[in-house]
C-alpha cells in the first residue's frame, strides 16, 4: 500500500484521513461532514488499514476496544465463579479435593471441581484470560498511540482552510491590526500555552501531555497484571497457613527446610465486660470478645547440611510474639497470626483392666498424633494397636473411617493380650463407646483421661511481587490524573486572504476553553469564534 503525498509537500501513511502537517482531507466521503474526528488526528492506525496476513488479523481483533471490555467481563464473571465455594487451598486436608466437594456440595461441587474452579485464580484457562487482556492493552495502546504521537509531531503552524472551517470552534474578522495579533500572542503566553509562528500564523498549545494519560493507564494496567501473574511462579508468591501445637517445632514451609518455628505458648485474651465498658454489651449478646491472641514463637535456622532420617541440628535466631498485624519477619518471609484452635485432644490415658475383679494390669498413655504400635506393660500383659481413626465415623458401608487426621472424635482397635489369654482379646473403643466383635472379654480398656493443648495457625507470606503491583497502581493512578485534570487545548490564528481565521480544539472541557478565548480576544478587533455545533442545534431546532 502506498504513502498518500499532500500537496503541502508532507508524506502521509496509508489509510490517513487528515495530512499530519497541514490537516487538509483525503478521504473524500469524509468531506460531507460538518465537523472533522479529532480522536486520533485522522492519523492511520494499522487495525483499520491492514488487513491481509494472519498478523493483520491477530492484531485486528485484540486491537478492539469491544475485545477488550468483552474480556474483562469474562474474567470477572469467572472470578466471581471462583468465590462461589472456598477454594482448595482453604478446605480442610481431610479427604482429597475431588472427594471434598462432592462429599460436601453434591453435583454441583462435582462439576465446580471438574471445571477446575477449585484452583481457579492458578488455572491455565484463567491465566490465559488475564494474558490475553494484557496483550489487548498492548495492541490497543500502540494502535493509537504511535499514530497519535506522529500526528501530533508533524503539525505544521499553517493549517489547511478545510481544517480550520471545520473545527468545532471557527471564527473570521476583517480589518485586524497588527498590534492586535501581538496582544493575542502575549496573552496565549501568559496563559502558559507554548506560541509557533510561521508566516505570521500561530498555534498555541498546551496541555499535549494529557493525551498520552489513557495509555499511561493502559502500562500501569500492564505492569499490574504482569505482577499478577508472577504470583503463580514457583517462588515469588508463597501464601500457605502452617498449624502448630504448644511445644511443637515444624520447618517452615516453602524454606527448604532451612528454618524452623516453635510454639512456645499459645495466648487468647478477651474483654471483660467489668473492666472494659465498650464491650458490654457485645460480650453478653456474643458471649465473649477477643481482644488478643498470639503465639509466643522462637524461630530457628538448621545448621549443616539435612540429613534424611536425623534430627536436624538447629540455631536460635530469634524469638517473637506472634500477634494479629505483627508478624514475625525474617529475610523475605512473615509468619501472620490468623487462627487458633483451643484445647484439641492431645494424648488420652487407658487402664488395662480385669472386667470381672477390677484389677489393673497398668496404664498406656497414647499419643493422639503419633501412637505406638504396642505398649508392654510387663509380666507378659502388653496392648496393641490395631486400627485408629482420629476423627471417627461409620461410613455407609458400616465399616469404621475417619473424616480427618485431626483427632476431633478418636477411636481404636486394641488387641490386649494376657498370660490368661495369650491369644489376645480385640475391642473397639470410642469416646463413650466401646465393642467387642468377637464376643465378651475378660479384659477392657478402662478410660483414664485425656490431655489438650491449644493450637494456633500461622500464615507463611512471601510476596516478591507486591512491588511490582503497588508501581502498576501508581502509574495507573498518575495516568488517571494525568487524563482527568488537564486537557489538551489548541488555538489556530491564522490570516487567509487578508482575513484573520480564528479556529480551536480541545480533546474535552470546552467551555474552559471558550472562556480562555474570550479572555485572549477580548478589547481586541478578532472576533470570539462560534460553537459550531451550538449553531446547527439552533437551525435544526429553528430558534
Amino acid at each position: 500500500m502506498k504513502d498518500v503525498k499532500c500537496e503541502c509537500g508532507h508524506v502521509n501513511p496509508h489509510g490517513t484521513v487528515l495530512c499530519e502537517a497541514c490537516g487538509k482531507v483525503f478521504d473524500e466521503q469524509s468531506k460531507d461532514k460538518s465537523l472533522l474526528d479529532m480522536r486520533y488526528e485522522g492519523s492511520a492506525r494499522r487495525s483499520q488499514t491492514y488487513n491481509k496476513t494472519i498478523v493483520d488479523k491477530i492484531w485486528n481483533f485484540f486491537s478492539s476496544v469491544k475485545v477488550g471490555v468483552w474480556l474483562i467481563i469474562v474474567t470477572l464473571i469467572a472470578s466471581a465463579a471462583g468465590t462461589i465455594l472456598p477454594q482448595e487451598m482453604y478446605i480442610p486436608p481431610t479427604m482429597p479435593a475431588e472427594e471434598y466437594y462432592e462429599d460436601q456440595y453434591g453435583w454441583f461441587g462435582k462439576l465446580y471441581y471438574e471445571l477446575g474452579f477449585n484452583n481457579l485464580y492458578s488455572s491455565w484457562w484463567y491465566l490465559v484470560l488475564i494474558a490475553m487482556i494484557g496483550i489487548s492493552l498492548v495492541i490497543c495502546s500502540l494502535d493509537r498511540v504511535v499514530p497519535l504521537y506522529k500526528a501530533l509531531k508533524a503539525q505544521r503552524v499553517t493549517r489547511h482552510e478545510g481544517f480550520l472551517m471545520r473545527q468545532r470552534l471557527f471564527g473570521t474578522s476583517g480589518n485586524v491590526d497588527v498590534q492586535d495579533i501581538a496582544t493575542v500572542k502575549q496573552r496565549l503566553k501568559t496563559k502558559r500555552y507554548h506560541v509557533r509562528e510561521e508566516n505570521r500564523d500561530l498555534l498555541a498549545e498546551k496541555g499535549r501531555f494529557s493525551r498520552w494519560g489513557p495509555y499511561v493507564n493502559h502500562v500501569g494496567l500492564i505492569i499490574f497484571l504482569i505482577g499478577g501473574m508472577l504470583r503463580f511462579v514457583p517462588g515469588m508468591y508463597i501464601d500457605k497457613v502452617l498449624w502448630l501445637r504448644e511445644g511443637e517445632t515444624k520447618v517452615v514451609p516453602e524454606t527448604d527446610g532451612q528454618y524452623y518455628v516453635t510454639n512456645e505458648k499459645f495466648i487468647l485474651e478477651n474483654y471483660d465486660k467489668d473492666k472494659d465498658k465498650t464491650f458490654e454489651a457485645a460480650i453478653d449478646r456474643a458471649g465473649m470478645v477477643v481482644k488478643n491472641y498470639q503465639t509466643n514463637a522462637v524461630l530457628y535456622k538448621r545448621v549443616g547440611p539435612a540429613i534424611p532420617g536425623e534430627k536436624p541440628e538447629l540455631e536460635k535466631v530469634k524469638e517473637h510474639k506472634i500477634k494479629v498485624n505483627q508478624p514475625l519477619k525474617f529475610e523475605k518471609f512473615a509468619l501472620y497470626q490468623v487462627d487458633y484452635k483451643l484445647d484439641e485432644l492431645n494424648t488420652m490415658s487407658f487402664s488395662l483392666t480385669n472386667k470381672a475383679s477390677g484389677e489393673t494390669f497398668g496404664d498406656i498413655k497414647i499419643n493422639l498424633y503419633d501412637p505406638k504400635p504396642k505398649y508392654d506393660l510387663g509380666n507378659g500383659y502388653y496392648v496393641e494397636v490395631l486400627s485408629f481413626f482420629p476423627d471417627f465415623e461409620f461410613a455407609k458401608n458400616g465399616e469404621p473411617t475417619t473424616k480427618s487426621r485431626i483427632p476431633n472424635n478418636p477411636a481404636f482397635v486394641f488387641k490386649m493380650t494376657s498370660p490368661q489369654v495369650p491369644d489376645g482379646e480385640t475391642s473397639f473403643v470410642a469416646i463413650q463407646q466401646t465393642i467387642e466383635p468377637l464376643g465378651d472379654n475378660q479384659y477392657k480398656m478402662a478410660f483414664k483421661g485425656i490431655e489438650t493443648k491449644n493450637v494456633t495457625a500461622l500464615t507463611v507470606r512471601k510476596d516478591l511481587t507486591l512491588w511490582i503491583i503497588i508501581l502498576g497502581g501508581i502509574i495507573f493512578m498518575i495516568g488517571v490524573i494525568q487524563g482527568a485534570y488537564w486537557n489538551h487545548r489548541r488555538i489556530w490564528v491564522q490570516n487567509k486572504n487578508g482575513e484573520i481565521w480564528v479556529a480551536a480544539h480541545t480533546n474535552k472541557n470546552w467551555y474552559g476553553l471558550k472562556r480562555e478565548i474570550e479572555s485572549v480576544l477580548s478589547e481586541t478587533k478578532i472576533n470570539i469564534p462560534a460553537d459550531q455545533i451550538q449553531n446547527e442545534k439552533v437551525d435544526k431546532e429553528g430558534i
